[in-house]
């Protein structure tokens, strides 16, 4: 690493541990879904389509709070934002063991996680990251998305090894449990950003925590060519990412793989994640970031050949890996553009209008999978169509002009 780079984790480590910690639950309610959808439909007679829907509904919701939490984080600064998020997505998470046959007790459940959910957006933790590095941002960043990896590796079989012992319900609550003991004493203790340390002691309407921090207005932001390209792109990638990734323990159970086989095999997707997020941190700090996202979207569709081919678990296995490395090193590359085109200032109004439109293809990606299900039996054109789709963000990405600059300095302030 450079001097200043060092000197950044030096001082800022733990803030980028408890960020990480913070962002692993952006990813419990999605990669814990799949284990459960077998139970759910012998016990209330669902289609997958219909359990997906909570999946659908919170994402929905999320993005749709996501610019008003984005306000409140750019006024307050993201650390009171996230703690709050946590309590609320691990609380309404346990609850989610309590749902009847009503359809609308298990969608209204979704709505309390959509709400939480909308408070731990990678922006809260990226956006603290990003105020106190600067020359090492993009593996900081990449440290802090790798917890979704990690969670992303351990929920599926956690929440089998709970269902198989005591049954779907608990392991809704010992899931819940399980994350909120995990995380929140480290978000209180060290989760503060540059714009929490600016915001304390000030007095109320004295201006938003980011105020002092480089970037675009957010009128500048909208505006700008970069804002559509990315959330575009982004929305294309999550569309068929999500739809795969909710649904890839059914499409393994559909091979023929034994149920803790295929979370096994799906608790790959995190590990390779972690690779792939810090292999694209260490990448676009040393070159641009807009062709190493384009590699990350063409990654799915060398997945999908694979999982189209009848090869058997080694290659079930390989495209869980590759599957991984394009979740992990997507969002990093997204993020990183997001601060370099569009800047701190207004990041989490920006980021989380941004936001709206990952959301979408989010929300839309996990019930489409399961209507296709329904309608013919398999997640073949599913899987096809997420080809041409990953193909069209690349292209939309590689459209990037270069970074601007802008007037405000970008090194990180002093704690």
């Amino acid at each position: 690493m450079q001097a200043g780079a060092s000197e950044e984790w030096r001082k800022y480590w733990t803030l980028a541990v408890a960020a990480a910690l913070g962002n692993s639950l952006t990813v419990l309610p999605l990669y814990s879904l799949g284990p459960f959808m077998s139970s759910l439909q012998d016990e209330f007679g669902w289609t997958r389509a219909q359990v997906s829907l909570g999946a659908t509904v919170s994402t929905s919701l999320g993005a749709v709070l996501g610019v008003g939490v984005g306000l409140l984080m750019d006024r307050w600064g993201p650390r009171p934002i996230g703690i709050a998020g946590v309590a609320m997505v691990c609380s309404a998470y346990a609850l989610l063991g309590t749902t009847s046959a009503a359809i609308t007790h298990w969608l209204s459940l979704w709505v309390l996680i959509g709400i939480g959910a909308a408070c731990i957006k990678p922006t809260v933790w990226t956006s603290a990251v990003s105020s106190r590095f600067d020359r090492s941002r993009g593996v900081a960043i990449a440290v802090t998305i790798s917890g979704s990896g990690v969670a992303a590796t351990v929920i599926p079989p956690l929440a089998t090894w709970f269902i198989t012992n005591d049954g779907w319900r608990s392991a809704f609550a010992g899931v819940g449990f399980v994350w909120a003991v995990a995380v929140l004493p480290f978000l209180i203790l060290f989760f503060r950003g540059s714009q929490d340390r600016q915001k304390k002691g000030a007095p109320a309407g004295a201006g938003y925590a980011g105020d002092q921090l480089p970037g675009l207005s957010v009128a500048e932001g909208l505006r700008s060519p970069a804002f559509a390209k990315l959330g575009f792109a982004g929305m294309m990638f999550a569309f068929t990412l999500t739809g795969l990734i909710v649904h890839f323990v059914p499409v393994l159970r559909d091979r023929g793989v034994d149920s803790m086989t295929a979370a096994s095999i799906a608790g790959l997707l995190g590990v390779s994640s972690i690779v792939g997020r810090l292999g694209a941190g260490f990448l676009i700090d040393r070159f641009r970031a807009d062709r190493v996202a384009v590699g990350a979207f063409l990654l799915p569709i060398a997945a999908v050949g694979l999982l189209l081919v009848d090869g058997g678990l080694p290659l079930m296995v390989v495209a869980a890996i590759v599957v991984g490395l394009s979740l992990g090193s997507e969002l990093d590359v997204i993020i990183y553009l997001t601060t370099r085109h569009l800047g701190l200032k207004r990041l989490g109004v920006l980021f989380g209008s941004m936001l709206l439109m990952l959301s979408l293809g989010s929300a839309l990606g996990p019930v489409t999978a399961g209507l296709v299900f329904d309608q013919f039996g398999s997640y073949l054109y599913f899987l096809l169509a997420m080809i041409p789709l990953c193909a069209l963000g690349a292209v939309i990405i590689s459209t990037l002009g270069p970074y601007p600059t802008f007037a405000a300095s970008t090194e990180p302030k002093a704690a």
